[in-house]
């Protein structure tokens, strides 16, 4: 009962924070309850019987939680998640008052959590994760990391506090590295053939590590075919094909990521038929790739986050891009960044807003990238975007980042991250 307070309290902010902003209130309740009650998320994540999986890494955090949830709950899981992408500490404790009863409690078989690389390696000190996944090392906020290595030691620190499975990148020199450094003997791999890697123009990303490479291991999982989102492969030894509902091989492999973290945790459940007909129908996350419609016209969303976010995600425009939104906002703390993507794949962007406007506007005149308008007011942007004429054949698309995102989102009254279809 000592945690009875702190979440009636909890529960109080949080309503009168939706009461004012319908859709917002996930992060200030969660901020009050970790200040009066911090040993309540320790205290709830241990009681799983099937303990704590974590997900963490630079990209793909996201999705390859939707996904590994997805098939968990498929083979009869009760799954404790963070829905709502808040995966920072305060963002869990928000997830427990939204899901706990008035004493904290859940009722559920495992948490499957994707955690924020600069918030993983403090909380799995409170509490030891049964199984991590570590997807990647990217360059990305300066301000927050200052450098890639930063990122690396954090992540290794996490994945030494495995007890039971630690699922890794095969394909990254940061992964490698960090096994290098741990000598974990509970560690398996997952990856994308060389040549999905030599045919996509920009790989993957990673960061460089400046150090001499290490021999790529063998991988458990790996995905060697990517098409028109069809994905071919193997699940340790057996032949898989799969459908996904986004472009570009990032996605391909937090899929094999998914699928690998499922085959360690689930075991002798695993059931790989079920596992890849889950992934084939399973919805994008809310903003990655994800189909809608306003004003009655189909539109996708997508979100960039870093650099070869950003990038990515512009190698896989489709052919038939017409209309387009870019809105990067506050989050952007640096927008330096924006001169490292290469834009070459715009050939013209409507309306361009967000509160570093003039900074994207800047980048894409000095491509000489056409620019139908620049509206500093992110609403107005918004109303204008989706009042223009219909497609003619092509595509409707916000790129956005994550600040601009929720704005964009709550606006149009897209409230509920889980209601995102296929």
């Amino acid at each position: 009962m000592f945690y009875v307070p702190a979440i009636l309290i909890g529960r109080l902010v949080r309503l009168a924070v939706r009461l004012v902003r319908p859709g917002g209130g996930s992060a200030l309740p969660g901020l009050v309850v970790s200040k009066i009650a911090p040993g309540l998320l320790a205290r709830t994540l241990s009681k799983f019987p099937e303990g704590l999986v974590v997900i963490t890494g630079s990209a793909g955090k996201s999705t390859t939680t939707k996904m590994v949830v997805a098939i968990a709950r498929a083979h009869g899981k009760k799954v404790f998640t963070n829905p709502s992408t808040a995966n920072i500490t305060q963002g869990f404790f928000s997830s427990i008052i939204e899901r706990s009863d008035i004493a904290g409690r859940i009722q559920g078989d495992v948490a499957i959590l994707e955690m924020d690389e600069g918030h993983a390696a403090e909380i799995t000190k409170r509490i030891k994760p049964q199984h991590v996944t570590v997807l990647n090392v990217l360059d990305d906020q300066l301000d927050r990391f200052v450098d890639p290595l930063l990122v690396r030691n954090k992540l290794a620190d996490v994945a030494q506090r495995a007890t039971e499975a630690l699922i890794l990148n095969a394909d990254d020199q940061n992964i490698l590295q960090i096994f290098n450094s741990i000598k974990s003997k509970k560690a398996s791999w997952f990856g994308l053939s060389s040549q999905l890697i030599s045919n996509s123009e920009h790989g993957l990303g990673n960061s460089p590590t400046y150090l001499a490479p290490l021999p790529r291991p063998i991988p458990a999982t790996e995905v060697v075919e990517f098409k028109n989102s069809l994905a071919k492969g193997f699940v340790a030894g057996e032949q898989i094909e799969f459908a996904l509902p986004n472009r570009g091989i990032h996605f391909a492999l937090d899929a094999a990521a998914a699928l690998e973290t499922s085959r360690r945790y689930l075991a002798s459940e695993f059931d790989t038929k079920l596992a890849t007909k889950t992934l084939s129908e399973l919805p994008p996350v809310f903003a990655r790739g994800e189909l809608t419609k306003v004003n009655g016209v189909d539109v996708e969303f997508i979100l960039v986050q870093n650099p070869m976010s950003f990038q990515l995600n512009l190698d896989n425009l489709p052919d038939d891009q017409e209309q387009l939104m870019v809105a990067i906002g506050t989050d952007v703390h640096d927008p330096s960044w924006l001169w490292t993507v290469d834009l070459k794949k715009l050939p013209k962007v409507d309306i361009v807003s967000g509160f570093n406007y003039a900074e994207m506007a800047l980048r894409l005149a000095y491509e000489e990238i056409e620019i139908g308008r620049i509206e500093p007011n992110l609403e107005k942007a918004i109303d204008d975007f989706f009042a223009l004429p219909k497609p003619t054949a092509g595509r409707r698309s916000v790129i956005f980042s994550a600040d601009a995102m929720r704005r964009t989102r709550r606006y149009l009254g897209f409230t509920d991250p889980e209601a995102v279809e296929r």
